[in-house]
């Protein structure tokens, strides 16, 4: 069965998808973006905004009833190649050994022109 997941410690969908969804004891989220849920602002630098990105991811993934120590998978998606380094050590900062899987991506655009967006797969607690 499916469960739908949606948190207001995390930015709203803002299109027909759900925030996470939990299905046979995993929770896939959707793509998160480095939005202040309070405020709607986004920060300044890729530093900031991957600091606001992995503290939503980490919000959402508590709505959920689990944490980033399940997370099996990721998905990081920055705009710019050369703030690797930098969004590598802020990621470094919530995950820890075991690390989760994980694949990153340089794209064109994301929304709301932002530098970053990440999803992930994690298990849920027991």
């Amino acid at each position: 069965m499916k469960k739908v997941i949606a948190t207001d410690q995390a930015p709203a969908a803002i299109g027909p998808y759900s925030q996470a969804v939990e299905v046979n004891g995993m929770v896939y989220t959707s793509g998160i973006i480095p939005v202040d849920p309070a405020t709607g602002n986004i920060p300044e630098g890729s530093v900031a905004q991957a600091e606001q990105a992995f503290t939503n991811m980490k919000h959402l993934l508590e709505a959920a009833g689990t944490g980033m120590d399940q997370v099996v998978k990721t998905t990081v998606f920055i705009k710019e190649m050369n703030d690797f380094g930098a969004i590598n050590e802020v990621y470094a900062q919530y995950f820890s050994e075991p690390f989760p899987s994980r694949s990153c991506v340089e794209v064109a655009r994301l929304p709301k022109d932002v530098m970053l967006e990440i999803e992930a797969i994690a298990l849920k607690e027991a």
